[in-house]
């Protein structure tokens, strides 16, 4: 059994990838030799079977870690939000979407005079905003310090919480 925080998980799976690229990186190379004629043969070193071993292994370990680290997340309420991990991610998105939404709309003038084309003649075009522009302001704020929390809060849980795995 292996102790794990979500951080420490998110390492370990760093490093059980770059160990299996290298492992194939080492079986492309080596699985395959050229030899001209009238050459002796000196194949690479290369084992068949223990390299499929090998990559099988690492893809085992990766398979359980991603699992109890899904099955965490899943699981793992956070204090302050009073909601799963899980839930989080997904909030977490859905708000980053929410304030890029709010960016925008809080960035627009009450009335924007619009660029008059080359076929519109002089006519002068402009752009009301149909909406408080004080409250997308205060929305944005509102969402931004929301993400920020939330943010804090995950932090804080992937660099303390722990869980097992049997690796």
């Amino acid at each position: 059994m292996k102790t794990f925080t979500s951080a420490s998980a998110a390492k370990y799976l760093k490093s059980l990838q770059d160990k299996k690229d290298h492992l194939i990186s080492t079986e492309k190379n080596n699985c395959v030799y050229q030899l001209a004629p009238g050459e002796e043969a000196d194949p690479p070193e290369y084992d068949y079977e223990a390299m499929r071993r090998e990559i099988a292994e690492i893809d085992d370990q990766m398979r359980a870690i991603r699992h109890a680290l899904h099955v965490f997340n899943a699981n793992e309420v956070l204090p302050a939000s009073g909601i799963t991990i899980d839930e989080t991610l997904i909030l977490l998105a859905q708000l980053s979407s929410e304030k890029s939404r709010l960016f925008t709309m809080r960035s627009r003038q009450p009335k924007e005079r619009m660029s008059s084309g080359y076929f519109r003649g002089d006519s002068i075009e402009y752009r009301f905003a149909n909406y408080d522009l004080a409250k997308a302001e205060k929305d944005y704020l509102e969402v931004s310090e929301r993400v920020s929390n939330l943010q804090l809060e995950l932090d804080l849980c992937n660099q303390t919480r722990t869980f097992e795995v049997n690796v």
